[in-house]
């Protein structure tokens, strides 16, 4: 082999070595004091990065690419053991930094611009460390970068996220302010662990007792036009389409009882009655009337009870299945269903919100006799799809008879051939339907005859307004999906959903879904199976290549809604709930005796317990004390003041020849573990076989000592 093949051989072999022990050398304690903090400023960085990359998602793209950047140029000062930038230097990327927030934010203060600075700035400190005092100061931003991810989001993933972090950052203060002697990682890293358990009943109490307001002293207010369910205040061609591809939820429902079968499971939301040729939204009605109670004719036997859990909507829609009877928002907001039964708050839903519901799901609604106001849901744009019309008017004159008296006697007939004209006319369900043209009606009905729920509902509710039948859009969501883990009902964005309701004579208002009779698969087994055969596939369910997937997530949204419910709604009624389980009358002082009561109780427990672990620390100090004092029993002074080494070498021509060996061997093994490194913990064994030792010892003088 030549030369250049054996020197190029032995750097591939060289690679794997030099990374192993690059990395395992973090592990391992370090002698050098300049290696130790190369290694802490580099975890330091991991920790930084971890606590800054969720803000990437909401900062400017320049502020990004500058943190990225500041954190990169640290990590190349840190690894060539390069010097940072002087002050000075410093000065103009402070000052660049500064009036780039201020031309973004138009201000330096406030919660966006502040929050994009102090990530700004703690990537400059970065940039510009040098001491440990640095690294501390950088440290404790870390925390308050930390604290500011919450006002964007209280999710489980960022709360675990954090913890880690903030074990982290522990550890790296820990591992800072070791003055003589370096640990391993293993070591430091069961040293932070055993902190944060001794500290996990402290935060305990202070999350159940710290006394909550009933009203936050202070609040952000995000951007109002991101609805966190997805529906819109409006509808048209492709505008529920597109959420088959989020998997985000909606919604989470809790049965009391069994859960309702599919065909039932419409969960209510925004009603349209005005179209304007493309697009359908709500009518106007101011002020909004509620339902009269007198139009409403319920079957008590269908009662269904159940608990919401809804995500921000940042609208005031309120989602429960048809028809609800009782909605208890309280503390929060107070509701009204409407006379298109649609249930409003009283206030914006801007977080995750619980309300209890009683709805009804067999019931007669609105009235049976024709009235005026039901002319409103006959609305049609002019000069908007002619065929469409021409068709309405072909059909009616095939079912009612011309000599017919009631000219709504045939209602439900002309519902029913409109259906079979959806059944039987080659009309075919798809998750990416063409694009329309101007009559978009037409353009589907006629032309292309594929479309998603939306435009069969709107397909239909304007053919039976040709047909001088009352109908207006409902949108919501269908269906949902069990959770077995611990049998909730979840519903998704991509279980969005749009049907119509039509006025018969007699029977009121009645739910009719064209979608259902096109695609029963849609509603029978649910928006998963469907996207699922048409290649949408999102490992949902257990079986299959991916059901580990569906059993890890299904586990996952389990603890996601233990989270949200037991601490993200753990509010102030819930605090004097607790109270009075536990037999005190709530009231402020009483619960600041509870919260002083229990921290006290507790941190005197904790004291107890760690200067407990500091006396059980030393076992090796108290085989010393033994020693000195069998020593002194035998006649020989052992002052505590009197070092190990100095104490044998007066010790040996004391002792009878037959011990000398015994006695030297003993103090050799005992000032070696009692004066090891830190970095080279004693085994619970060693100290086992020198207390042994020491049991076997009985010092005796021998000839000629005094």
């Amino acid at each position: 082999m030549s030369m250049n093949g054996a020197a190029a051989s032995s750097a591939r072999r060289g690679w794997p070595a030099l990374a192993g022990r690059y990395l395992f050398g973090w592990l391992r304690p370090e002698v050098s004091s300049g290696a130790r903090d190369r290694r802490d400023v580099m975890v330091l960085l991991i920790a930084v990065s971890l606590s800054v990359a969720p803000h990437f998602t909401h900062l400017p793209w320049w502020s990004t690419a500058l943190v990225v950047t500041l954190w990169f140029w640290r990590v190349w000062l840190t690894v060539a053991r390069r010097p940072p930038p002087g002050r000075i230097a410093m000065l103009p990327l402070l000052a660049g930094a500064c009036a780039l927030v201020w031309l973004q934010h138009g201000t330096l203060m406030g919660h966006e611009a502040g929050v994009n600075l102090l990530v700004l700035l703690m990537g400059m400190k970065l940039l510009e460390l040098r001491t440990k005092r640095d690294i501390n100061i950088i440290v404790f931003l870390t925390f308050f970068v930390q604290i500011t991810l919450f006002l964007y989001s209280q999710d489980l993933l960022l709360a675990l996220m954090c913890v880690f972090t903030t074990l982290l950052l522990f550890f790296i203060l820990l591992s800072t302010n070791l003055v003589e002697t370096d640990l391993g990682a293993a070591r430091k890293a069961r040293l932070v662990l055993t902190m944060f358990v001794k500290a996990i009943p402290l935060i305990i109490a202070l999350f159940l007792l710290f006394p909550r307001l009933p009203r936050p002293l202070w609040a952000y207010v995000g951007d109002e036009s991101a609805a966190g369910t997805g529906l819109s205040d409006s509808m048209a061609p492709g505008s529920i389409n597109h959420l088959i591809e989020s998997d985000a939820v909606a919604l989470r429902a809790h049965f009391e009882g069994a859960v309702p079968s599919p065909g039932r499971l419409y969960w209510r939301g925004p009603v349209f009655g005005h179209f304007d040729g493309r697009t359908w939204t709500a009518r106007t009605l101011s002020p909004l009337q509620p339902i009269e109670m007198s139009k409403v004719m319920i079957d008590p036997k269908s009662a269904v009870e159940y608990v919401v859990t809804l995500e921000p909507t940042q609208r005031n829609w309120i989602l429960t299945l048809e028809m609800p009877m009782v909605i208890d928002g309280s503390p929060y907001f107070q509701t009204i269903v409407g006379e298109d039964l649609q249930p409003l708050a009283n206030s914006v839903i801007r977080s995750r919100t619980r309300y209890r519901v009683r709805s009804y799901t067999n019931f007669v609604i609105g009235p049976t006799q024709a009235e005026p106001d039901l002319r409103t849901w006959l609305e049609l744009p002019a000069r908007f799809d002619p065929r469409t019309r021409q068709f309405a008017a072909d059909l009616r004159i095939q079912v009612v008879s011309p000599s017919e008296p009631d000219p709504h006697a045939r209602d439900a007939e002309l519902v029913e051939a409109v259906l079979n004209h959806f059944r039987r006319g080659g009309f075919h369900y798809t998750l990416r339907p063409p694009a329309l043209g101007r009559d978009s009606i037409d353009d589907f009905l006629f032309g292309t005859r594929l479309g998603f729920c939306e435009h069969y509902a709107s397909a239909f509710v304007f053919l039976m307004r040709a047909l001088d039948i009352p109908a207006r859009v409902v949108t919501g969501y269908q269906g949902g999906e069990i959770n077995p883990v611990d049998g909730n009902l979840t519903v998704r964005q991509s279980d969005a959903h749009a049907w119509a309701e039509v006025w018969l004579p007699g029977r009121g208002w009645k739910r009719v879904d064209p979608t259902a009779v096109v695609s029963p698969v849609r509603i029978e087994q649910g928006q998963a199976e469907l996207a699922s055969r048409m290649g949408w596939t999102r490992y949902r369910g257990a079986g299959g290549l991916f059901g580990w997937v569906g059993v890890w997530r299904m586990n996952w949204e389990a603890l996601e809604n233990l989270w949200n419910q037991s601490v993200l709604n753990y509010s102030f009624d819930r605090q004097r709930s607790l109270l009075l389980d536990l037999g005190l009358t709530p009231s402020w002082r009483n619960l600041t005796i509870a919260f002083g009561g229990t921290v006290t109780v507790l941190l005197f427990i904790l004291g107890a317990f760690s200067l407990g672990h500091r006396r059980r620390s030393e076992p090796l100090a108290r085989i010393v004390y033994r020693l000195r004092e069998k020593l002194n029993s035998a006649g020989f002074p052992a002052p505590s003041s009197e070092g190990l080494t100095q104490l044998g070498q007066r010790l040996e021509p004391w002792l009878a020849p037959s011990q000398r060996t015994q006695a030297a061997q003993l103090l050799a093994d005992l000032e070696a573990a009692r004066y090891a490194p830190l970095s080279r913990r004693v085994k619970a064994a060693d100290i086992r076989r020198l207390r042994a030792r020491l049991r076997r010892f009985r010092p005796t003088p021998g000839p000629g000592s005094s």
